[in-house]
């Protein structure tokens, strides 16, 4: 056989994951507000793209910027005059990430000027509809995407940093403490965490400052007359008589009743009034007055601030069927400068100059294409959702259906993948509050006479139903809401009834009939 090199031609196919196709599968995991994080990382690093401004929205006369206004194109290219699942008009078909590679490998110059009239900008968010007489939201535009604005003055911005709680202790020891119990204490704080509690001991304290070990009680004692009342404590009964104390109903009968908790929460109350000394009026009357005490003293100063969930969609019902929109409020608008764009070009002499600003100029047209694409793919995922539990967006969690990622990626014709990412991060905002995307993807449950099987929310709203309205004298065991259930259509098994029960946090009949004991006592 001669040895020796030579040419041959072979044919292959491969998947090839190019960087825009990767950015473009990225983008439709990310939230609202992740989104916004991506796009300011984008103009840090593209100067051919910016922010657009309410002046700098286009018209007719205005040609030399484009816009990436991520719903108003979907809305003029296909979700404009969407009547709702009720009408007969439907979003447009996405186009796939591999036909959008296509368009802007051919087009990554082209230009992307657009016209839109007034009444776009005049519905480019929720907060801009009217109210139409059936007392929904009026959508004359459609659905209507993202789009830039003044979206208001931030309350939040203006919120100053909140105290710790460590600070909190600090500033008092500082303002009432001498030396050495001073320096103690502060130790000491350093050892209280987040809910209020001295994680260390008197011993370990005072063998790591070296001082007498009555002289870190004394500074314990005094950390413990800080505000909040409770601070401090080394137990949980500890911190209820700090409480009590602090409210001066530390009384031999209350010392008692606090040093066994555990009876009480165990429910034996005829053995704490033994011990207490006390009637059934004035046990109850303790107990109501535990209730009042914070048994996390600590956490009111807590440095996590609580983030309201900004909703990524919009759903409402109108006259024409269901209004599925964009929140316009979370994600800026997008515009490539081409002005600037030519100005540059002029500028630019070497190769070099001009490689790096037609990158750039195809990255930003990339990007606008991406984030449009994006929209689209999202309303046309709402969409299908609505359509499939529109029972639920008329009658509440009562009329959730079975659906799973196959059914709504059958229905608009993407992959199960596209739909996971799509729903992933994304919250609704409808009339029964903000639910996540993935909420509306439930297992189903069989019904008992044969029926359609129903969604396993909508069983835990009975369970959870059925329990709030049980007797203080009859309460429901695991085996009765089975019976109960099963008289619903719900063809359940115990265990399955225990274990959604579970999940809703409710405790088992017994921990509930003892808790009513107790709350009888109280109330």
């Amino acid at each position: 056989m001669k040895m020796g090199p030579r040419l041959d031609l072979r044919q292959s196919q491969s998947l090839v994951m190019t960087p825009q196709l990767q950015q473009a599968i990225r983008l439709l995991a990310l939230s609202n507000l992740e989104i916004e994080s991506f796009i300011a990382e984008e103009l840090d690093k593209n100067p051919l793209l910016e922010m657009a401004r309410d002046e700098q929205a286009p018209t007719a006369d205005a040609r030399d910027t484009d816009s990436g206004d991520l719903g108003e194109a979907a809305a003029r290219d296909g979700f404009e005059g969407h009547e709702g699942i009720d009408g007969d008009l439907a979003p447009a078909e996405p186009q796939s990430a591999d036909r959008l590679l296509e368009q802007g490998a051919e087009a990554g110059d082209a230009p992307l000027d657009v016209d839109f009239d007034s009444e776009t900008f005049m519905h480019d968010s929720n907060a801009d509809m009217g109210r139409g007489q059936d007392g929904g939201l009026s959508m004359e535009g459609g659905v209507s995407g993202v789009g830039g604005g003044d979206d208001g003055v931030d309350f939040d911005s203006f919120a100053g940093a909140s105290l710790s709680l460590h600070d909190h202790l600090l500033m008092q020891a500082g303002q009432s403490l001498d030396e050495p119990v001073l320096s103690v204490a502060r130790g000491l704080i350093d050892q209280i965490d987040e809910v209020g509690y001295f994680t260390g001991s008197v011993l370990e304290m005072s063998q790591r400052l070296d001082v007498p070990g009555v002289l870190v009680e004394q500074a314990l004692a005094a950390v413990q007359g800080f505000d909040p009342a409770g601070v401090g404590a080394r137990s949980l009964a500890e911190c209820i008589a700090i409480q009590a104390r602090e409210a001066d109903r530390y009384d031999p009968a209350m010392a008692r009743l606090i040093e066994n908790l555990d009876l009480l929460a165990e429910g034996k109350l005829s053995q704490l009034k033994r011990i207490c000394g006390v009637d059934d009026e004035d046990l109850g009357d303790m107990v109501r007055e535990l209730r009042g005490y914070d048994p996390k003293p600590g956490l009111r100063f807590s440095a996590e601030r609580t983030e309201a969930i900004t909703p990524d969609i919009f759903v409402a019902k109108t006259k024409q069927g269901w209004a599925i929109e964009l929140n316009s409020a979370s994600l800026p608008r997008v515009l490539v400068n081409r002005s600037y764009y030519a100005e540059l070009s002029r500028d630019a002499q070497d190769k070099t100059s001009k490689a790096w600003l037609s990158d750039c100029l195809t990255n930003a047209n990339w990007l606008i294409k991406a984030l449009d694409q994006r929209a689209r793919t999202i309303v046309k995922v709402a969409t299908e959702i609505v359509k499939q539990q529109e029972g639920f967006f008329l009658n509440g969690v009562e009329q959730l259906r079975p659906m799973t990622l196959r059914t709504v990626a059958e229905a608009v014709e993407m992959h199960e993948s596209t739909i996971s990412r799509v729903t992933s991060n994304k919250y609704l905002s409808c009339a029964h509050g903000i639910f996540e995307l993935k909420y509306f993807f439930t297992s189903g449950i069989a019904s008992a006479d044969g029926g359609e099987a129903v969604s396993a929310e909508t069983v835990k709203s009975h369970i959870r139903a059925l329990i709030a309205a049980e007797d203080a004298k009859a309460i429901l065991s695991d085996d009765s809401l089975v019976d109960l259930l099963h008289a619903k259509g719900f063809d359940l098994a115990r265990r399955t009834v225990a274990k959604y029960r579970e999940s809703l946090g409710l405790g088992s009949s017994v921990q509930r009939r003892r808790q009513k004991a107790i709350s009888a006592k109280a109330g």
